[in-house]
């Protein structure tokens, strides 16, 4: 037998464009998350009314209304399309950029940061990665995010103190609504329009979500990813100020420690989610990355004092960090439901924001109590016990997705009327047409679906 080719296929043109787009777009947003996190708790002192508490829920309001309306968001883009729904998102956070430039208290950015909140769009854009992409290159492309959220956070930690050192508070801010617009043009001008058709039956909101909270693979994902943010938010409350206290750092110098960490730490992260891919051994690494992430939080309470000491527990922190980045949103998309890819997606991009609200008033009201070596170590047993219940995902599904050829010149009625013969063979749960790539998504219930008459149905 000839053994197989073991070099992935390449991506499409498509899909190599519509990835970087919508890796740009999220890389885009998380920077509202990430840019604030090194020196919020320095600068946002000086605003009126600040106390320890008010500032972790100036750091943690954009995700409490990230949280509170991904799933909605997810829903709506399930119904009526993904891109309507990103755009009016990069709208809404434009807005509440330009709010919390403007303030001149800490409530004011509080407001502002709220309002960014509002364009809940990061589940969305998942989905529409997804479905947009090939299931043999979905975990690729949600690497790509990945690793992009960790090069994100490594240009957070560079540009945002320079920036607040030159501009305050409210040139940070700009800066976030400056990138949500530019977000506008990469939505519009590089992202295709998929076609989308789904069962009667799946449309149905209640069943929807029934399903995707009930599946225990998914819930196992949604506590990690809330966990992961949790922790991460409640770390750089406490960290930035440790730094500038016992290695007399000013927080516009705290990027020299960042960034070789964090460009580091992708290095070391891309083979092990290399070999994941490739070998299968998914849930392997997940733990691994789950337990790497939990020592690293040990290092850096134990060795938080030191300069080396707080370098190697960041880069053990975010290697581990970026590895669960890239791994989690793959099995999402795997996991979800036929026709409710944007209701899960919205669900685990709601624990990801909820628990950057959860870390940002559990670091705050900690570190008013404990130091920061105790803030570190409840931090890395909560992670522990999540990496303890992530040996127990299960991964094996009985749906399957196929990429079927369309035919050439087709246009956006015919692909819909395609999407809905596809729908009407049994054993169909799901019918995505992309005409830009000359592909029909298709998934199906394996167990009762007749391959060839699909086929036979795109000729």
């Amino acid at each position: 037998m000839t053994p197989a080719d073991p070099r992935p296929e390449p991506m499409s043109p498509v899909e190599r464009s519509t990835t970087a787009a919508l890796a740009a777009v999220f890389a885009m947003r998380m920077l509202g998350l990430f840019v604030v996190l090194p020196v919020f708790a320095i600068y946002g002192r000086e605003l009126a009314g600040a106390t320890p508490l008010l500032i972790g829920l100036a750091i943690g309001a954009y995700g409490l209304l990230q949280g509170i309306l991904q799933i909605p968001f997810g829903i709506v883009s399930d119904r009526w399309g993904r891109k309507p729904v990103i755009v009016a998102g990069l709208l809404l956070f434009a807005a509440g950029g330009l709010v919390a430039a403007m303030a001149d208290t800490i409530w004011g950015v509080i407001i502002g940061r709220a309002i960014q909140g509002c364009g809940a769009v990061s589940g969305v854009v998942m989905a529409l990665l997804s479905d947009l992409t090939r299931e043999s290159h979905r975990t690729r492309a949600m690497a790509i995010i990945g690793v992009t959220v960790g090069l994100s956070f490594g240009l957070a930690m560079v540009i945002g103190p320079l920036i607040a050192d030159a501009a305050g508070l409210p040139g940070i801010f700009l800066f976030t609504s400056a990138m949500a617009l530019a977000s506008l043009a990469l939505v519009a001008w590089y992202v295709p329009t998929p076609v989308a058709v789904i069962s009667a039956g799946r449309r149905r909101l209640l069943p929807q979500m029934l399903r995707v909270f009930r599946h225990q693979g998914l819930f196992r994902l949604n506590l990690g990813v809330f966990l992961l943010h949790m922790v991460m938010v409640a770390v750089f409350v406490v960290v930035p100020p440790s730094l500038e206290h016992y290695e007399q750092l000013a927080a516009s110098e705290h990027w020299k420690i960042y960034l070789p960490v964090i460009l580091l730490s992708l290095v070391l992260m891309s083979p092990l989610m290399m070999h994941a891919e490739r070998s299968g051994r998914v849930r392997g690494v997940l733990v691994l990355g789950a337990a790497g992430l939990a020592l690293s939080l040990v290092l850096l309470a134990v060795l938080h004092r030191s300069l080396w000491g707080v370098v190697g527990g960041l880069l053990l922190y975010f290697t581990a960090f970026n590895l669960l980045e890239a791994l989690m949103p793959s099995l999402v998309s795997r996991m979800s439901p036929a026709g409710a890819r944007g209701a899960a997606m919205g669900v685990y991009s709601s624990g990801q924001f909820l628990g950057a609200f959860t870390g940002g008033l559990f670091g705050g009201a900690l570190s008013g109590v404990l130091p920061p070596d105790k803030v570190l170590m409840v931090c890395a047993a909560v992670f522990a016990c999540w990496a303890i219940l992530a040996t127990g995902l299960h991964l094996q599904t009985r749906r399957r997705h196929l990429e079927l050829p369309l035919p050439a010149g087709l246009d956006a009625g015919s692909a819909r009327a395609l999407a809905e013969r596809l729908m009407a063979s049994r054993g169909v749960l799901e019918a995505i047409v992309v005409p830009a790539d000359g592909i029909v998504y298709v998934t199906v219930d394996g167990s009762r679906c007749d391959e060839s008459q699909l086929h036979a149905l795109v000729r």
